[in-house]
């Protein structure tokens, strides 16, 4: 095991913080109940990388969730530049799984199906998922692990970006496997309506591009984090702001350029940002 790897399990247990904003409360006499939420965002980051070229994304879910603990729904979002892959240039998640309380901790199994409706041949993936969630105090604390077994959609299809940009497979065909371990905290501020929140994230996998020139971890092995302030303005609504970033350098950047860069102006897409969001739970 390398050392980066020690030091990304090792700050993940001992930090666990990206809370998602709160969805509407559900109803306990109902068997089932849906929520939903609608969002958008300054910039769309996948695990702090921009999906959307920098710019902004709407973007929305709703789920369903039966009394036994069964649940399904979507999530989708536009997308740009790194995360396009034609068609609709949509990203649309379906998500199920089964999620239940045990001795104070709610233990969540699922899977996350990745859809890029009408895009390129060999972009969609499975990844199945286990979260633990649990209140201590006045935070609400998360840790997760996301496996994506082997998948075209994650090989190693190019060795860089300069590969990428010639259309000739350098591996045709390969398949990989990603590994994704994070966690999230979230904290009311007393006597405001406001939620300090924060998260970071480890993921390890293929080191090149795929058969569409991107990765889910471009640069083979990397942790991003966030830090942030929502704020209840109205009812449902919510304004937030976050600090994201990467451990990507400019040259592990550089490797897979132009790939993994702003098509407009050549910035990393992987590096500082304050990202804005407006959002609201139903």
């Amino acid at each position: 095991m390398k050392i980066r790897h020690v030091t990304a399990v090792a700050a993940l247990l001992a930090a666990a913080p990206l809370a998602t904003p709160a969805l509407a409360q559900t109803d306990p006499s109902k068997p089932l109940n849906v929520s939903g939420s609608i969002a958008l965002v300054t910039d769309y980051r996948f695990r702090g990388v921009s999906q959307s070229d920098r710019n902004p994304a709407v973007q929305g879910g709703i789920t369903a969730t039966h009394e036994s603990g069964f649940y399904g729904g979507f999530w989708a979002s536009n997308l740009a530049g790194w995360g396009t892959f034609g068609g609709a240039n949509l990203e649309l998640d379906l998500i199920g799984g089964y999620k239940r309380e045990f001795a104070g901790t709610t233990v969540d199994l699922g899977l996350t199906w990745y859809m890029y409706p009408g895009g390129a041949d060999e972009t969609d993936f499975a990844e199945p998922y286990i979260k633990l969630s649990r209140t201590v105090g006045p935070a609400g604390l998360t840790v997760g692990a996301a496996y994506a077994p082997k998948q075209q959609a994650l090989g190693r299809y190019y060795f860089s970006g300069a590969s990428a940009q010639t259309g000739v497979y350098d591996d045709p065909g390969d398949k990989e496997d990603n590994t994704y371990l994070w966690g999230d905290a979230a904290v009311a501020i007393p006597g405001t309506k406001a939620t300090a929140k924060g998260h970071v994230g480890y993921s390890w996998g293929n080191n090149g591009l795929g058969p569409n020139g991107t990765s889910v971890a471009p640069t083979g092995e990397y942790l991003d984090w966030m830090l942030g302030v929502d704020y209840a303005i109205y009812g449902p609504v919510t304004l937030g702001v976050a600090y994201t970033d990467t451990d990507i350098s400019k040259r592990e950047a550089a490797y897979l350029q132009p790939n993994f860069s702003d098509t407009g102006n050549g910035k990393t897409i992987a590096g500082s940002r304050v990202i804005f969001s407006v959002s609201a739970a139903f």
